[in-house]
């Protein structure tokens, strides 16, 4: 499965939408996104059509000592160029500008812990990176379908120079 990310510094960005506390064991991530889905209508200002799934972890132990019990906040969210307006039952979150690794990952979602064991198990050891405790997200663009094993997505993954 080797895949070599591209490396770039992301700039900032300003969404809007949902999240939920949860573990990989008690995951309610189908529940926070259909919450989302059936309200995004109501943002305003987007940017783009692209979809943004956010993991952000307490500390960066979730990962040196993971257990998939640990609670992270999931959020489903879509960029804006403002926060004028927010709407009723939506939150925002800003992403600084930070060195990301991003990944293109191709399938199932189900198949996709096979990736992300590559990536903190495989790649992130040998490159020249450490992880930084910022946010963790995927882009679910045009080619993004759950359902499909052609589904293809971003992922951002937060690092800094070892």
């Amino acid at each position: 499965m080797p895949v070599t990310p591209i490396i770039q510094t992301l700039p900032q960005k300003k969404l809007i939408g949902k999240s939920a506390r949860m573990s990989l064991v008690q995951n309610t991530t189908p529940m926070l996104w259909k919450s989302f889905m059936q309200a995004r209508k109501s943002i305003e200002n987007v940017v783009g059509t692209n979809l943004y799934s956010i993991q952000e972890y307490d500390n960066l132990s979730y990962f040196k000592n993971f257990n998939p019990q640990t609670e992270f906040t999931k959020h489903a969210m879509a960029e804006v160029s403002s926060f004028d307006t927010i709407p009723d039952n939506m939150e925002t979150l800003t992403i600084e500008t930070g060195l990301y690794a991003m990944f293109i990952y191709k399938g199932l979602p189900q198949n996709f812990p096979q990736m992300a064991n590559y990536i903190f198990t495989e790649w992130l050891p040998n490159s020249e990176y450490i992880l930084d405790n910022r946010p963790h997200f995927e882009v679910l663009g045009a080619k993004y379908n759950p359902t499909s094993e052609d589904s293809e997505e971003e992922v951002w993954i937060p690092i800094k120079t070892k």
